[in-house]
């Protein structure tokens, strides 16, 4: 989990790079279409992020509630997953 943990980070990173790329590209006045790519680029990145993290949580947070017999728990964790998303699809 930790080597998953570091990995994120230097994604998040990377990412923190390119959102600079972008503020640059933008203070150079480049041409829109370029920029535009750039910001694709950009959230296509910070999906996988989102992907792995739903993964973690998932394979860590969800799978230990199931695990408990904890029906609260698994309420709980069950209510988040739904909650986020309903969040993606506004």
């Amino acid at each position: 989990m930790a080597k998953d943990r570091s990995d994120t980070i230097n994604r998040l990173k990377r990412i923190e790079g390119q959102v600079r790329g972008v503020a640059q590209m933008v203070a150079n006045d480049r041409y829109c279409i370029d920029i535009l790519h750039q910001v694709q680029a950009v959230k296509a990145a910070l999906a996988k992020v989102e992907t792995a993290i739903l993964k973690d949580h998932a394979s860590c947070c969800v799978a230990e509630a199931i695990a408990s017999g904890d029906a609260a728990e698994q309420r709980v964790k069950f209510n988040e997953l739904v909650d986020l998303f309903d969040r993606v699809k506004r």
